[in-house]
């Protein structure tokens, strides 16, 4: 288990940087967000804001904005102690529009990528 953060956007968990990926598998996912795979099916029916695509075999495909959605998910339920329902709450009310955690997880994600534009641009 990965040790908690001590960084100010109030996460308990230091997760990785998103890759600059149109689409990932739940096992990415779920390194990404450190959530079991059964977990984010099992999220899937409770918060209706996240819906992965279904391909053939009913292969589950992310997209970056359904990765930040877990990630806010599990940052309410894990960090924060909210249940279920009130996850659910907290998401579909005006707090979720200003959500200061998804803002910093865009931020630090925008400059991972900004980074990676430089470091190209530079060879």
């Amino acid at each position: 288990m990965p040790e908690p953060s001590h960084s100010d956007d109030g996460g308990g968990t230091e997760l990785p940087p998103i890759p600059g990926k149109r689409y990932f598998t739940i096992g990415e996912v779920s390194e990404l967000c450190a959530v079991k795979p059964h977990v984010l099916r099992y999220w899937e029916q409770e918060f209706p804001q996240l819906k992965p695509a279904k391909r053939r075999g009913n292969r589950r495909y992310y997209q970056h904005h359904d990765v930040l959605m877990v990630r806010q998910i599990r940052n309410l339920l894990y960090d924060q102690g909210f249940t279920i329902g009130g996850a659910r709450l907290q998401l579909s009310g005006d707090a979720a529009r200003h959500d200061v955690t998804q803002s910093h997880q865009i931020v630090r994600q925008l400059r991972v990528e900004l980074e990676e534009i430089l470091s190209l641009l530079k060879r």
